[in-house]
């Protein structure tokens, strides 16, 4: 099978590796353009798929966006099968999705038609989902509403933050993708496209600035999914003292606190802050300019006491 491959970020670096490993014929792998770097901006830094396709000596393509009749042109000359979408980063149109004979295939990490839209992985642990997985579907000119091929569930455990989850889930991702590509290529029991549950539908919107700011009102669990969810990347912010400081590896502290929210417990070995039901002891902290260290590190340094309130 000749297959296409749509993918930028590290996430979708597992199944264009499995894809060569298993032995589909990868004919072109389409990636967004290297991105500048740095204060000057002159540095450019290629995508993880693109480094990936180079060491298996893959023809790519970098178009600032997949549409054009050049493009089209040369991808059809090498007479893809289908194509694969792993978190490519742009929507693709009609024209493009029916080019190849067997459409378009997409690999998302979320059980559908859960979670749909950017953000699938941080937002199952900010909601504190017990379970999520991975879906692979067609592509239609839908957002995020075509069939669904394959699926594999997985537990989130309690501590996982979202940098795990997304890596976990990448793996499983290409297992379910080679699976589907394997089903499909035998022509005697092709798996069976199910429409997905329109009133099942929930979103994973893009994350915000003002979403990932703690409301410290909120009992210490859905704190904790917070911080979880947005680590490494954007990172829970708070404020003490009017400066920005982002929080993460947050622990539910059992003991019940009767201080008022965002107020400071402990700041010895250990940073302990009240919450509206319960308190969470943080143990990584990123004040702002800074790097990211050890919370006990911090507060030798930041002269904090009981009593101080983050806001």
């Amino acid at each position: 099978m000749r297959v296409a491959f749509f993918g930028t970020p590290e996430y979708a670096v597992p199944s264009l590796r499995a894809l060569v490993g298993e032995g589909f014929d990868v004919v072109a792998v389409v990636t967004q353009p290297d991105a500048p770097q740095g204060r000057s901006r002159s540095t450019l830094i290629p995508p993880p798929v693109k480094v990936a396709a180079e060491s298996e000596e893959l023809t790519i393509f970098q178009p600032e966006k997949p549409t054009g009749g050049v493009f089209l042109v040369r991808l059809r000359d090498l007479r893809p099968d289908i194509g694969v979408v792993v978190a490519y980063g742009h929507i693709l149109k009609p024209e493009l999705l029916a080019l190849p004979p067997r459409g378009m295939v997409n690999v998302h990490p979320s059980l559908r038609p859960e979670l749909r839209g950017p953000a699938p992985v941080e937002w199952a642990i900010v909601r504190g989902y017990e379970k999520t997985g991975v879906t692979i579907m067609q592509l239609d000119a839908g957002m995020d509403s075509g069939p669904i091929l394959h699926q594999i569930p997985h537990r989130i455990e309690p501590d996982v933050t979202a940098g795990e989850l997304s890596a976990h889930l990448a793996e499983v991702g290409a297992q379910a993708l080679v699976e589907t590509l394997a089903m499909m290529a035998q022509s005697e029991a092709p798996p069976k496209p199910v429409p997905q549950d329109e009133q099942r539908a929930t979103f994973a919107p893009k994350l915000t600035r003002e979403v990932a700011r703690i409301d410290w009102t909120k009992d210490a669990r859905a704190i904790g999914c917070l911080l979880r969810g947005l680590d490494p990347r954007p990172g829970a912010w708070t404020e003490l003292n009017g400066v920005e400081i982002k929080l993460f590896a947050p622990q539910v502290v059992a003991q019940p606190s009767h201080r008022a929210p965002g107020e400071v417990l402990s700041a010895g070995q250990s940073l302990v802050i009240a919450t509206g039901g319960g308190a969470v002891e943080i143990l990584e902290v990123q004040p702002a300019g800074k790097e990211r260290m050890a919370a006990k590190d911090w507060l030798r340094g930041a002269r904090l006491e009981a009593g101080a309130k983050f806001s």
